[in-house]
C-alpha cells in the first residue's frame, strides 16, 4: 500500500510513487529522445544523413552508452519504435542500455495534433483510443512512464488559446494520465503553450497560469494520483517574434515561470520538469538555474526535460559518423552536467561556448 492513499483504487499506487520519486531525484533530469521518425528526419537532414532506421538506431544507441551519464539523468522518453527496438550489437534491447545506466525508461504515447473543429487553426492531441493496450505493452518493454504532449498557442488578435481548446486539451491529459496509472505507468503530463508570437512575458505568465490551473482541475475531476505523476510544463518567455522591448532576461523569466509554477501546480506533485521549447542549450541551462537559485519555498523538484537543449551540439558532433561517436559523447555528457548543475541553482555559465549558445534551427515537432 502507498504510503499515500489515492483518491481512487489503483493497484500501481505503490510502484507510481517510487517511480515518480526516483524520476524527481535531486539534481537530475530526463532527456526528450522521444521525436518521431519524421521529426527526426527533419534533424538528420540538417547534417545531411538518411533518415533511416539503421542511422535512427545507431544515434540513440551512441547517446545512450554514453559512461557516467545515469549521474545526472533520472529518465529517457522515447518514441515507440526506439522502446520496442534491438541493440545495434543485437544483445538487447533499448531499455536494457538505460536500465544499465540506472535510468528510467519512458515513452511518448501521444499521436500528434489534429485540427480542433470550432477554432481558428488550433488543435487537439489524438492517441486515446488504444492506449490501455498500448500502455501494456510499454510497461512489458521496459517503460516506467508515459508522455503526452498538448499543444496550445498564443494568439492576442485572435484571443488564443481559446477556453475551448484550453479545456479540451486539458481533458485529453487528464484521460491519459488516468488511463497509465491504471496501467502501472507514471503520466509526464505536458502542457506546452508555445512562444511563437510578439507577445509579452506578462501574456505568457497569464496564458500558461490560465492553463495550468484548468489543467489540475481537470485531473482531480478524473481522479488521477498526483503523487504518482509528474509536470512537463513550458518556461513563461515573451513570443519569440516580440519586439526588442519586450525582450527579459533569464532572471526575469524564471521568476515569471517559478511564479506562475508555485501558484498552479500542487505540493503532491513530485516534480517538475521545464521543457525548453527551442531555446539554446545554453539559455535553457542559464534560466533553470536561475529558478534554482531563487530563495522561495520549493516544494516539487524543479529540473528539466530538455530535447533539442541536450541533443543540438552532440547530434552535429557525430553527424552519422563512428569516428565521431566518442566526441559526440562527450559533448552530451557535457550538457547533462550542465543541466544537472542547473537543476541545484549551481550552474555558473562552465559550458557556455561554441554552439550550446545559439538557436539550435531545428524545426519543432508538431
Amino acid at each position: 500500500m502507498s504510503a499515500y492513499p489515492p483518491p481512487a483504487k489503483c493497484s500501481f499506487a505503490s510502484e507510481l510513487v517510487r517511480t515518480a520519486t526516483s524520476l524527481a531525484a535531486a539534481g537530475k533530469g530526463i532527456l526528450a529522445g522521444d521525436e518521431s521518425t519524421g521529426t527526426i528526419g527533419k534533424r538528420f537532414a540538417q547534417i545531411s544523413l538518411e533518415n533511416t532506421l539503421e542511422n535512427r538506431r545507431a544515434y540513440r544507441d551512441m547517446l545512450m552508452t554514453t559512461p557516467g551519464l545515469g549521474e545526472y539523468l533520472s529518465g529517457w522518453i522515447l518514441f515507440e519504435e526506439t522502446l520496442l527496438d534491438v541493440t545495434r550489437d543485437g544483445k538487447g534491447t533499448t531499455a536494457d542500455l538505460l536500465t544499465a545506466q540506472g535510468i528510467v525508461p519512458g515513452v511518448k504515447v501521444d499521436k500528434g495534433v489534429v485540427p480542433l473543429p470550432g477554432t481558428s487553426g488550433e488543435t487537439l492531441t489524438q492517441g486515446l483510443d488504444d492506449l490501455g493496450a498500448r500502455c501494456d505493452a510499454f510497461y512489458e518493454a521496459g517503460a516506467r512512464f508515459a508522455k503526452w504532449r498538448a499543444v496550445l498557442h498564443v494568439d492576442e488578435p485572435s484571443a488564443a488559446p481559446s477556453e475551448l481548446a484550453i479545456r479540451s486539451n486539458m481533458d485529453m491529459l487528464a484521460r491519459y494520465a488516468a488511463i497509465c496509472q491504471v496501467h502501472g505507468l507514471v503520466p509526464l503530463v505536458e502542457p506546452e503553450v508555445l512562444m511563437g508570437g510578439r507577445h509579452s512575458l506578462e501574456t505568457a505568465m497569464v496564458v500558461t497560469e490560465r492553463v495550468l490551473a484548468t489543467l489540475f482541475k481537470t485531473l482531480a475531476d478524473h481522479h488521477v494520483f498526483l503523487e504518482g505523476a509528474l509536470l512537463k510544463p513550458n518556461m513563461c518567455r515573451p513570443g519569440e517574434d516580440a519586439p526588442a522591448e519586450l525582450h527579459a532576461s533569464p532572471a526575469a523569466i524564471a521568476l515569471a515561470t517559478y511564479t506562475c509554477m508555485r501558484r498552479t501546480v500542487p505540493a503532491a506533485m513530485p516534480g517538475i520538469f521545464l521543457l525548453s521549447g527551442g531555446m539554446s542549450e545554453e539559455e535553457a541551462t542559464v534560466v533553470l538555474s536561475e529558478m534554482n537559485k531563487l530563495a522561495c519555498p520549493k516544494p516539487w523538484s524543479l529540473s528539466f526535460s530538455y530535447g533539442r537543449a541536450l541533443q543540438t551540439t552532440s547530434l552535429r558532433t557525430w553527424a552519422g559518423k563512428e569516428d565521431n561517436e566518442h566526441a559526440a559523447k562527450k559533448e552530451l555528457l557535457v550538457r547533462a552536467k550542465a543541466n544537472a548543475l542547473a537543476a541545484r541553482g549551481k550552474y555558473n555559465g562552465e559550458a557556455s561556448r561554441g554552439a550550446a549558445g545559439a538557436p539550435d534551427g531545428f524545426v519543432p515537432e508538431f
